[in-house]
């Protein structure tokens, strides 16, 4: 069994220059995905798809490999990570006659995992055959139940969800709407044939991994650097020895 992290890691970061590797507790941030990585028992293979050779680099001295350069084209503002990991899969099969059998994503951008997360999402693909890929979720702090969709200020607006039995829901307290969970980027599992032979990212079975709101860290400004550092000391976080 064949199991490769792909850390994607983009030069041009345009919100906060050079964020992969600005040093989040000491380190560079991208090293924290390298490191849950490399603990892992179960992935096989690590390696970091970046356009950068500064990020590629860094990513290397902690123990990534950098296979290839990933081509400007695949690095843009709107690039998508199905382009990403289309191109990573087809130059390993065509270069290296490498086809892994699940694939995890491992964004360098939300470093917040906790120990031992990767694996048991991983066992959780293993052990659902049928299911396409993971991701991690966590309820969401507000309710869609409660907005609107406006196509016109002038004219009156719409529910953006209903609920079957209930006139409006928009008006009943909270405990009483259905739950929801909002996706977060911590990790993904996805089964390689799902981008391969179907040409998706995600597929339709999308099994689900419940984590606390305080992993919900997604990293773009200096304010979400320091949330990220608290948690990662307060909680039990793959973390590097102080």
């Amino acid at each position: 069994m064949e199991i490769l992290a792909i850390i994607p890691a983009r030069g041009g970061s345009k919100g906060l220059p050079g964020k992969n590797i600005r040093h989040l507790l000491n380190h560079p941030l991208i090293a924290y995905s390298v490191l849950a990585a490399k603990q892992s028992a179960l992935i096989t293979r690590t390696i970091v798809s970046t356009d950068d050779e500064t990020i590629a680099n860094v990513a290397k001295e902690y123990g990534a490999e950098i296979p290839f350069i990933r081509p400007a084209a695949f690095a843009q503002d709107l690039s998508t990570d199905f382009e990403v990991f289309t191109h990573a899969l087809s130059w390993l099969k065509e270069n290296q006659n490498y086809v892994p059998d699940y694939l995890v994503q491992l964004r360098p951008t939300s470093p917040v995992r906790s120990n031992g997360m990767i694996d048991e999402c991983i066992q959780k693909m293993l052990n659902y055959p049928n299911a396409h890929s993971l991701r991690i979720v966590t309820e969401a702090p507000v309710t869609p139940y409660k907005m609107w969709k406006i196509a016109d200020e002038s004219q009156p607006m719409k529910p953006l969800l209903n609920v079957d039995g209930m006139d409006e829901p928009y008006n009943m307290p909270r405990q009483q709407l259905p739950k929801v969970y909002w996706q977060i980027g911590t990790l993904d599992v996805i089964k390689t044939s799902v981008i391969t032979e179907e040409k998706k990212m995600s597929g339709i079975n999308i099994l689900p991994h419940i984590v606390p709101n305080y992993l919900a860290v997604d990293i773009d400004d200096i304010t979400s650097f320091d949330k990220a550092a608290a948690v990662i000391q307060e909680y039990d976080c793959i973390k590097f020895p102080s």
